[in-house]
C-alpha cells in the first residue's frame, strides 16, 4: 500500500502541480503584502480627510460591523488581477514553453467538435465519423461544427 502512495506522489504530474501551488502560495503572500502594504493607502488616502478607509458607516460610528468598505473590495480585485498575471506569466507561459519543447500542446485552443444526434455528447471531433460514447454514424463535419 505505501509503495503504490510513493509512486502516486512521484508522478511528473504530481509533482509538477506541487510545486506550482508552492510557488503561487509564495507568489500570494508577496501580492498580499503589496496591495496591504502600497494599495490600501493609496485607495485610503483617496478619500481624503480624517478618514481611516474608502467607505462609508451605516449605522454608529466606529462599527465596523456597518462599515461598507470599499477601499477593501478595490484591494481584493487588485490582488486577484496582479496574482493571476503573475501567475501566468511566471509560470503558465514558461510551462506552455517547456511542454512545447517536448511536442506537447498545452492550453491551446479548443479543437472544433460537435453534437451527437443520438446521445447528445457535445465532445466528439468535428472530423469524427462516428461517436466514441453511442457508436452511431456521425454526419459530416461541415454542417454540424460547434464553438
Amino acid at each position: 500500500m505505501l509503495k503504490g502512495f510513493k509512486s502516486f506522489l512521484m508522478r511528473g504530474d504530481v509533482v509538477v502541480v506541487s510545486v506550482g501551488l508552492i510557488v503561487a502560495l509564495a507568489f500570494s503572500t508577496l501580492i498580499k503584502a503589496f496591495t496591504d502594504s502600497v494599495i490600501n493607502p493609496l485607495i485610503t488616502r483617496a478619500q481624503g480627510g480624517h478618514s481611516t478607509a474608502l467607505g462609508w458607516q451605516l449605522g454608529a460610528p466606529r462599527n465596523k460591523a456597518t462599515y461598507v468598505d470599499i477601499g477593501a473590495f478595490i484591494s481584493a480585485v487588485i490582488y486577484f488581477v496582479i496574482f493571476m498575471a503573475v501567475v501566468y506569466f511566471l509560470i503558465v507561459i514558461p510551462y506552455r514553453a517547456f511542454q512545447r519543447h517536448r511536442g506537447i500542446t498545452v492550453f491551446g485552443a479548443p479543437v472544433p467538435a460537435k453534437t451527437c444526434p443520438a446521445c447528445l455528447a457535445d465532445d466528439i471531433p468535428a472530423a469524427a465519423s462516428k461517436c466514441r460514447y453511442c457508436r452511431t454514424e456521425q454526419p459530416p463535419a461541415s454542417n454540424r461544427t460547434t464553438s
